[in-house]
């Protein structure tokens, strides 16, 4: 069985995101819907190394070309310069005094770096989310929903692209699971499965983790294996 997470493109997201997208075998970036500024796009709340109760949001300057109904993956990123010393400087701030900081300034380096080569948000965010992933020891298969066919209405869309990628099961987030309709995917021969706190994903590390940035239960505790009962398998497509 193949599963599949359909999740918008986060800057560096919250570890209860990254932990919906390690359950699945493929993650459609949803790029072509509307950009909110109150949403996770283009900010992450990065979280003090012992206390991760005390955070602060770091953000990029995004440029909206058609207003308000301006697509993710149509939202520009300006002054770059400064958001890549806000990006490089505040995660040095948050996180410089963390054994795993050698391996995570590496890591993050990347996504400034990107920041100096396109303005495109998408590409920013989604990498963010790799490289969070590739830390986790993601293998799976990252596919964009501009590039597939679907339908429009919320339901229907979804099971619409978790079939275009192949994918036999959609795993459905806490807010999709309030407007769902299950009997869309049944029609389709798909299975809906509603994700949960994972058990390897200790109470202390996950009550933070669906608040603020991944980048804090790496820096804190490293790939979290230390914190896991077991380790996971992660097939491809």
């Amino acid at each position: 069985m193949t599963t599949c997470a359909i999740h918008q493109p986060n800057f560096l997201p919250r570890l209860s995101t990254v932990a919906k997208l390690l359950s699945a075998d493929v993650w459609v970036v949803l790029d072509d819907v509307q950009f909110c500024r109150r949403d996770y796009q283009h900010r992450a709340r990065l979280a003090r190394l012992d206390d991760p109760s005390e955070h602060q949001w770091l953000s990029l300057n995004v440029h909206l070309p058609n207003g308000r109904g301006t697509h993710i993956r149509d939202a520009v990123v300006i002054d770059a310069a400064r958001c890549q010393r806000r990006v490089g400087g505040m995660l040095e701030q948050f996180y410089a005094r963390s054994d795993h900081w050698s391996k995570l300034s590496t890591m993050f380096a990347h996504v400034v770096d990107l920041i100096e080569k396109t303005d495109r948000l998408d590409q920013i965010a989604e990498l963010s989310t790799r490289v969070l992933l590739d830390a986790f020891g993601w293998a799976g298969t990252v596919v964009r929903s501009s590039d597939l066919d679907a339908r429009s209405d919320r339901s229907a869309r979804l099971a619409d692209l978790t079939r275009a990628v192949g994918a036999d099961v959609y795993i459905c987030g806490r807010g999709g699971a309030r407007y769902l309709e299950p009997t869309v995917f049944d029609r389709l021969g798909l299975t809906v499965d509603y994700f949960s706190q994972p058990t390897w994903i200790e109470p202390r590390i996950w009550d933070a983790g669906q608040c603020v940035s991944a980048a804090w239960a790496l820096a804190k505790y490293g790939d979290l294996n230390s914190a896991a009962p077991y380790r996971l398998g992660y097939s491809t497509v």
